[in-house]
């Protein structure tokens, strides 16, 4: 920050308006995914700043396609990039090349460092220490030239119940029950769940599955990878020729036989079974979208007829008793409920308040916003006439001319922000036109089966359903559809931009 200070300081007149910083953030994740970072582009969005001063490009992305982008949004605007360290400046001719080579150089660093670190973990490894976190059942003791794992023995107990009760035929569901119920932590402190012990058998997760329980120590299964779409981290199975097998038998909690027994009970087609990390597409319209009653959790499809807890249904009845509500009554009542309300005069009503809310009164919302800046625009303008008629009497003075200046900026930034505010009659009836047409087309997607455009459209604009049991009964309570209708077919009209309206929750019986 103090580099970025100094260099802003030798740019001329430029004032410091904000210091954004990410400590402790990979320069690998995206730039929006962080804290400051996403400051940084809010300000930037909103033109709050004229000059952007970072030590080098990697402060903003260590990624080619990320950092093109940013940088072009940034210059679209009018913004200027200066790097303090790596002395790129945006509004060199050759701007494009140097960003192009360091944007390579900035990418090549992320690869080397992360092969350079799974080097140090294999060759830790190879030493007889551990490389990874903590697996259930063990403590990690840390030496002098590294760490290895030490048996709980506590845990072990338990790892040693949970394979002699699933060997003899208990199910993950009467396991994570009992576990609940009698208070036993689970790996992350919380509430057992069914994934915990069962995992995936062909990637070695779940307690059933860690092969460490009975010493043979397996490194360099999978890898995680940064999906360039969402941002997230994402499991991928290495071939077996990388894995480092290694037998370790002070690992040791099972014997083979009870290991092998649960082997034959998960049979052979199992073991070779687990998914990629992607969930299969959901059955159901509403399913993940419900919320229960009892523990806030989410409510997805138990059966052909039945929707229910997840809680219940993974960690038992002693983590939520659960419920269970009819699939078909409650798919009918709420696809005829959201139908009536998309073609209902209410909500287009209520849509077009909140457009003409939103273009007359400017980003607040409030007309008495955009009267504010119209006066303010006013006061400047004579008063950058009365600095003019000045300067025509005294002649060049410094201090005026200072003055004047900043009195000229000012006003041209609050021209920009009512300018923003600003639409015209043709804009506002397009935006109402592609209203009415997309709610026409919103209408015939919601068919009532289950496909993922109609879930899409449900998950969008109901938003969290929640459930609440009166005398009985069960009712649903949703927010209003028109204000994400409007933000879906406005489309550069974000939610909250027309939040606070004044649309209302509504309830219904199931």
């Amino acid at each position: 920050m103090r580099v970025c200070v100094q260099r802003a300081q030798t740019l001329g007149d430029c004032e410091i308006v904000a210091q954004h910083s990410d400590e402790g953030v990979s320069g690998s994740t995206r730039v929006e995914s962080r804290a400051g970072g996403k400051r940084l582009m809010a300000d930037a969005m909103a033109a709050r700043f004229d000059v952007l001063v970072v030590e080098a490009l990697d402060r903003l992305s260590r990624d080619q396609v990320e950092q093109e982008t940013i940088l072009r949004r940034l210059e679209f605007r009018g913004i200027r990039i200066v790097g303090a360290a790596d002395g790129y400046d945006s509004t060199s001719s050759s701007r494009k090349v140097q960003r192009a080579v360091r944007g390579l150089v900035n990418e090549l660093y992320i690869d080397d460092l992360r092969c350079k670190t799974l080097r140090g973990q294999t060759g830790q490894v190879e030493r007889g220490f551990v490389a990874g976190g903590k697996s259930y059942g063990y403590d990690i003791v840390r030496g002098e030239h590294g760490s290895d794992y030490q048996v709980n023995e506590e845990q072990a107990r338990w790892v040693r119940f949970i394979f002699e009760k699933f060997a003899g035929g208990w199910s993950t569901f009467q396991l994570c029950d009992y576990l609940n119920a009698n208070g036993v932590p689970s790996p992350r402190n919380s509430t057992w769940m069914r994934s915990a012990l069962y995992g995936s058998p062909r990637k070695g997760s779940g307690i059933l599955n860690n092969s460490a329980y009975i010493g043979v120590y397996i490194w360099n299964r999978s890898q995680w990878i940064k999906d360039p779409d969402t941002g997230a981290r994402v499991r991928q199975d290495r071939p077996e020729s990388e894995w480092k097998t290694e037998r370790r038998d002070h690992y040791r909690i099972v014997t083979d036989e009870i290991w092998q027994a649960v082997r034959a009970r998960m049979g052979n087609g199992r073991l070779n079974a687990g998914t990629s990390g992607r969930g299969g597409f959901p059955k159901s319209l509403f399913g993940g979208l419900l919320h229960c009653p009892k523990c806030s959790g989410a409510l997805v499809a138990v059966n052909k007829r039945y929707y229910g807890c997840v809680t219940r249904k993974e960690r038992g009845a002693s983590a939520c008793e659960g419920v269970h509500i009819s699939r078909q009554q409650t798919d009918e009542r709420l696809l005829s409920v959201l139908r009536d309300e998309l073609g209902a005069d209410e909500s287009q009503a209520d849509i077009e308040t909140a457009v003409r809310r939103y273009f007359v009164g400017g980003c607040s919302g409030s007309q008495e916003s955009a009267k504010h800046i119209r006066e303010k625009i006013g006061e400047l303008t004579n008063e950058i006439a009365n600095l003019t008629a000045v300067l025509a009497k005294v002649g060049i003075s410094d201090a005026i001319m200072e003055t004047l200046l900043k009195k000229e900026n000012e006003r041209e930034a609050l021209k920009r922000t009512l300018a923003q505010t600003q639409v015209d009659a043709d804009q506002f009836a397009d935006i109402a036109r592609r209203v009415r047409e997309k709610t026409s087309e919103l209408r015939g997607t919601l068919s009532g089966e289950a496909t993922a455009e109609a879930r899409q459209i449900i998950a969008k604009l109901m938003g969290p359903i929640g459930i609440e049991a009166k005398e009985g009964a069960y009712f649903a309570t949703y927010d209003d559809v028109s204000e994400r209708l409007l933000a879906s077919a406005a489309g550069n009209v974000s939610l909250g931009v027309v939040a606070g309206v004044g649309f209302e929750p509504t309830t219904f019986g199931l």
